[in-house]
C-alpha cells in the first residue's frame, strides 16, 4: 500500500558530505513520525535520527553536530543531510516511517514501512 523509496547513497571522501532522500507514496492519509536507520557490516542496525510530523527532531550521539533530518510533509519525503562523514559512517541507511493509510475498506490503518536501503561508503 506504500512504498518508500530511498536516493542519494554513494562513494565520499571522510570530511564530505552525502544528502538521502526518501520518498513515500502509495494510499498514504497522514504520515507520523519519519526516522533514518543504519546497519554496517557485521553489527545491528541503529537508529540515527528522527523527526515527527511537527519537525521534532532527535539524533544519535555519534552523528550529532553532523547530520540533520528534515522532511517535506507536501511531498511526504525525508532528508538526511551528513556531513562532515567519517569511516565509520560507512552503513546501509535505511528510512523509516509511521504512516496512517486508507484501506480498500475506506477505513484507517497505522502500519510501520521501510525502504530498501542505499548504500553510504566513506573512504579515508
Amino acid at each position: 500500500q506504500v512504498q518508500l523509496v530511498e536516493s542519494g547513497g554513494g562513494l565520499v571522501q571522510a570530511g564530505g558530505s552525502l544528502r538521502l532522500s526518501c520518498a513515500a507514496s502509495g494510499s498514504i492519509f497522514t504520515i507520523n513520525a519519519m526516522a533514518w536507520y543504519r546497519q554496517a557490516p557485521g553489527k545491528q542496525r541503529e537508529l540515527v535520527a528522527t523527526i515527527t510530523s511537527g519537525g521534532s527532531t532527535n539524533y544519535a550521539d555519534s552523528v550529532k553536530g553532523r547530520f540533520t533530518i528534515s522532511r517535506d510533509n507536501a511531498k511526504n519525503t525525508v532528508y538526511l543531510q551528513m556531513n562532515s562523514l567519517k569511516p565509520e559512517d560507512t552503513a546501509v541507511y535505511y528510512c523509516n516511517a509511521d504512516v496512517v493509510v486508507i484501506t480498500t475498506s475506506a477505513r484507517l490503518a497505522d502500519y510501520d514501512y521501510w525502504g530498501q536501503g542505499t548504500q553510504v561508503t566513506v573512504s579515508l
